[in-house]
């Protein structure tokens, strides 16, 4: 459905209290909004923090065989080419150039990068380990542990997420804090975040601010920061539920400041669509809201298996450095 039709379907939810799931693409010309009891569990596989259909879903190919086997593999479940430094500089410099007129102060720049795997779409959501999950099938899979918005007892939240270094020794962390670079991206989404919320919600504050976070992957484990903005909604927030979420689309962490004239920037940079990818998906019951930002992300394309990654980009970005972290976020989280 449309954005327009989405807007108003998730308000007559909200305000008839019946669960739904829901997944919009990153330009919110894409929406999907299934009631909760009407989820297709042959063709969508959800996990939105404790609420999942993982139960629902038939066996894949005989993952409880194959898990050993994946085990004793040395190397990880997904093989990539990641695009060349020379194609991935050419984009950065577009970014660059655009954050040294003024343009913008932060850049969230993706790329596209061909994978192979021997599992499935629908294996690689039931093996990965995630936070929120979602699989659509012949479509894609995303295991993301970044939350979006956050609704419980009319508080509003949202935890946006930037900072990536691989936790390779007890300093990795530190080190990564004290980077000015990551420090100045980190303050400047809270910021965009903050300013996002204050259009629906009062009271809005930096409940807690950079803050590290281990994942586990295929690859080793990373560190990621993250803060907590929180504000407080009206009373009759769950009449308008779709305008509340859509009012803060796309998210902030993955597009950079100010939105508009950066989304312009990140369309010259990137040569192809990001479909939902950076899309927001999330399920509402019972008053609360729960929503991730899809990223760790693989989805399908005339049979090519596709696994997209990005990261912010400021005027004191290393492009050498932002391209390794490209490649550290091509993983499979177990």
């Amino acid at each position: 459905m449309n954005k327009k039709e989405a807007i108003s379907w998730m308000n007559e939810m909200g305000r008839t209290e019946r669960p739904f799931l829901f997944a919009i693409n990153y330009t919110t010309t894409d929406c999907r909004v299934w009631p909760l009891e009407q989820v297709p569990d042959d063709h969508v596989g959800y996990q939105i923090g404790s609420n999942t259909n993982i139960e629902k879903l038939s066996s894949p190919t005989a993952l409880s065989d194959l898990l050993p086997s994946l085990a004793q593999q040395a190397s990880p479940i997904l093989s990539s080419a990641p695009e060349s430094a020379e194609s991935y500089h050419r984009r950065f410099r577009i970014v660059r150039n655009n954050l040294l007129l003024g343009n913008s102060y932060l850049v969230n720049l993706t790329s596209r990068i061909p994978i192979r795997s021997s599992l499935s779409l629908k294996d690689l959501f039931l093996l990965s380990k995630a936070k929120y999950k979602l699989w659509l099938k012949d479509e894609f899979v995303c295991f993301s542990p970044e939350t979006f918005l956050q609704i419980h007892q009319g508080e509003i939240s949202c935890c946006p997420m930037k900072g990536t270094i691989r936790a390779d020794d007890e300093g990795s962390l530190q080190s990564l804090m004290a980077d000015p670079k990551e420090a100045a991206e980190h303050a400047t989404i809270v910021d965009l975040i903050r300013n996002d919320l204050s259009m629906v919600a009062n009271e809005v504050r930096v409940e807690h601010y950079r803050y590290g976070e281990r994942l586990h992957t295929d690859h080793g484990d990373l560190w990621q920061t993250s803060s907590r903005i929180t504000g407080r909604l009206p009373n009759n927030y769950r009449c308008h539920l779709g305008d509340i979420l859509f009012s803060q689309l796309p998210a902030g962490s993955i597009t950079g400041a100010p939105k508009p004239k950066t989304m312009e920037i990140i369309q010259a940079a990137e040569p192809f669509d990001r479909g939902f990818y950076t899309g927001v998906m999330g399920l509402y019951q019972n008053g609360d809201l729960d929503s991730a930002v899809m990223i760790r992300f693989i989805d399908l394309e005339d049979g090519q298996l596709y696994f997209k990654a990005g990261g912010g980009i400021t005027t004191r970005s290393d492009w050498k450095k932002e391209y390794e972290e490209v490649i550290e976020k091509i993983y499979v989280p177990r």
